[in-house]
């Protein structure tokens, strides 16, 4: 599998326009961009989708599939994402069973997405209501990543794309990840005083952060593309943060991947400390840098209730363990393999 290819857009546009079969997948919600790479390239056919958790089924992909054979998409088709990170993994799996495998490239239109979810080839749909079961490794040809294409994105999807931001610097970058916490919360008391802020999305700034934890991303996945290592790393907080995510799906209730993914990294940091793995006070920090943030620092549910679907997590290994990401401190994490239900045995 070849390592990721990050492009801007009009890096992307000059690459795309020779596509002798190019189709495009959007969400629905972002028509405005789909419009614009329809009429700035060669673009055959286009399909919307409605995206949710729970439409990122197989028989999502079983539609997208019928109409790919409708409009006579041969092996030499390559196939545009355009959405969020529910769009890019419907779409890539889609690319990587059709006719057993055509190219996909991405657009990502949301933080999380361009930060993590639309690079390093992971694709698949949910299972029964638990995440990603189904999948397959598939590198997109490219991965587009244009600010502007932010700037629709509204308050709680960008805190959910920060919390996969911020997990980035806190596995790879620990310094970037103390600038970025430190620069929010100036922008956040600037905009109290009703000044012009930096949290905004077009900021130069929250710019040169994406590059940067796609760049991580990119460099993580060249080394183990499939997961077989090193690029584990990327789960920190996504253990806990897909169990969340299931009970909440199970009592009906609103919580999105990356505010899951927020709250499973402040139990993985919990977890860190227990086992010794990090000093005693990290979790206090990360909880009040989040809680600043405006992420979630707690978890609705009793950890006991979250124990079946850690156990069934697709990162589950032999003799009733998982692989979890602990963290040392911002910036070093490691990988250890434990019982699925150690939170509950620790003190």
């Amino acid at each position: 599998m070849n390592a990721p290819v990050l492009l801007s857009l009009s890096e992307a546009l000059a690459r795309l326009q020779a596509e002798p079969e190019l189709f495009v997948v959007y969400d629905a919600n972002v028509a405005w961009v789909a419009s614009q790479l329809t009429e700035a390239l060669p673009v055959r056919a286009s399909m919307a989708l409605e995206t949710s958790e729970e439409g990122k089924t197989l028989e999502t992909v079983q539609a997208l599939e019928r109409w790919l054979l409708q409009e006579d998409a041969s092996r030499g088709a390559l196939l545009l994402a355009v959405g969020g990170g529910i769009t890019t993994d419907l779409v890539g799996f889609a690319a990587a069973i059709y006719k057993r495998g055509i190219r996909y490239a991405n657009v990502p239109t949301t933080l999380l997405a361009q930060v993590d979810a639309a690079i390093g080839g992971k694709t698949g749909v949910n299972l029964d209501g638990y995440k990603n079961m189904l999948g397959a490794f598939r590198m997109p040809e490219c991965t587009v990543l244009e600010a502007a294409f932010l700037r629709t994105l509204p308050a709680r999807e960008f805190r959910c794309g920060l919390a996969e931001l911020l997990k980035t610097f806190l596995i790879g970058d620990g310094p970037a990840y103390a600038a970025l916490v430190s620069s929010l919360k100036l922008a956040q008391n600037e905009d109290e005083e009703g000044k012009k802020g930096t949290s905004s999305l077009k900021s130069a700034q929250m710019e040169d952060d994406i590059r940067r934890a796609a760049a991580i991303k990119a460099q993580i996945v060249t080394e183990d593309p499939e997961e077989h290592g090193i690029r584990a790393k990327l789960n920190l907080g996504h253990t806990f943060g897909h169990a969340i995510e299931h009970a909440a799906r199970q009592k009906g209730a609103d919580i999105t991947h990356g505010e899951a993914v927020a709250m499973g990294i402040l139990l993985a940091a919990e977890l860190s400390e227990r086992l010794g793995v990090a000093q005693k006070g990290l979790s206090a920090q990360l909880k009040a840098d989040f809680s600043c943030l405006g992420l979630p620092v707690g978890c609705p549910y009793p950890v006991e209730d979250l124990v079946e679907a850690l156990r069934k997590d697709k990162k589950a290994v032999t003799g009733g363990k998982v692989k979890f990401v602990l963290l040392r401190a911002p910036g070093d994490v490691v990988l250890q393999e434990l019982p699925y239900d150690c939170y509950l045995h620790t003190k």
